[in-house]
């Protein structure tokens, strides 16, 4: 294979999932299902926390930007993913991989800050619960949202940037379903140090920030709730809090299961695991866990269906 820049390789190969190919056309159902209940899911707490005036809160302001995240999160990957299982040509274009790299560093980057965010929200709402609405308002919330798009779009395109300065092969052909940042930096003919080293700093710093935001504040709402230890206090917070801490363990706990444990499947393998639990898996069992372990969007849920179904009553 000769050398060249990106002004000569066209496209890339993607290998796909390493799937025996009797079994394409169940994983193809199964994906295709798991994607569009991701999207609906998602969209739907999307339209709840519009229309219903008592989801206008803080949390909800959040949770609305993370479905959004969500949905946009497997939406670069899955279409794309299902195609090249019903399609023999699985290339996929220069731009279009440098694009899938940018989107998916960008929405699992706010993932991160979004969840941390809503833990800060959680912290406010059981430890100063008389100062809320102070802390909390709506410019507060609105800069914080902003701030992890802007901390998402400046990370994504700091990585983007230097991906795109990488020479590649002709036919260079990536080990993946999609073209991952890890995947597309070994697939580079050049020595992708630099590239590494800020994946490890950035990405650590990423990852290690928000987890410590979100542990601290879910530490300190212990503290101060075992100082003066009661049924109904506890209750109270496991209600206020479980949705989040639900998402928070199934998207940290994905992570620490795939790379921080022992596997017997090679790095490769591991790779796509996880990002198949990333990119299809986590993302659709979000609304599910918020609509079964939240009343106030059961409420909204069914105000929604008794409005629809309100005319064939008369």
């Amino acid at each position: 294979m000769r050398p060249g820049n990106q002004s000569s390789v066209s496209e890339f190969l993607l290998l796909g999932l390493p799937v025996p190919p009797e079994q394409q056309g169940v994983l193809f159902a199964l994906f295709l299902g798991m994607y569009l209940t991701t999207v609906l899911g998602n969209l739907l707490i999307v339209l709840l926390v519009r229309l219903d005036s008592r989801l206008h809160t803080p949390m909800y302001f959040f949770l609305s930007h993370l479905a959004l995240s969500d949905v946009s999160f497997a939406s670069i990957t899955v279409p794309k993913m299902l195609t090249n299982m019903q399609s023999q040509c699985r290339s996929i274009t220069y731009s279009g991989c440098i694009s899938q790299v940018y989107f998916f560093v960008l929405f699992g980057s706010l993932d991160s800050f979004l969840l941390a965010v809503m833990a800060y929200d959680r912290y406010v709402a059981i430890c100063h619960p008389l100062h809320y609405t102070t802390v909390m308002r709506d410019e507060v919330c609105i800069l914080l949202v902003v701030g992890c798009w802007l901390s998402s779009c400046a990370q994504a395109l700091l990585h983007t940037l230097l991906a795109n300065q990488l020479p590649f092969c002709a036919g260079t052909t990536i080990p993946h379903f999609f073209c991952d940042l890890a995947a597309v930096l070994k697939s580079s003919c050049s020595d992708t140090s630099l590239n590494d080293l800020l994946i490890l700093i950035v990405g650590g710093l990423v990852f290690i920030l928000p987890l410590s935001m979100i542990l601290g504040s879910y530490i300190r709402m212990a503290v101060i709730i075992l100082k003066v230890p009661s049924l109904k206090r506890i209750s109270k917070a496991l209600s206020t809090c479980g949705s989040h801490l639900s998402v928070v363990l199934l998207y940290y706990g994905t992570i620490a299961g795939v790379y921080y444990f022992p596997s017997s499947a090679d790095s490769k393998d591991k790779d796509m695991i996880a990002s198949v639990m990333y990119t299809v898996v986590t993302p659709m069992l979000n609304p599910f866990i918020y609509s079964l372990r939240n009343n106030d969007v059961k409420r909204a849920l069914q105000k929604i269906f008794r409005a629809k179904g309100s005319p064939w009553c008369h």
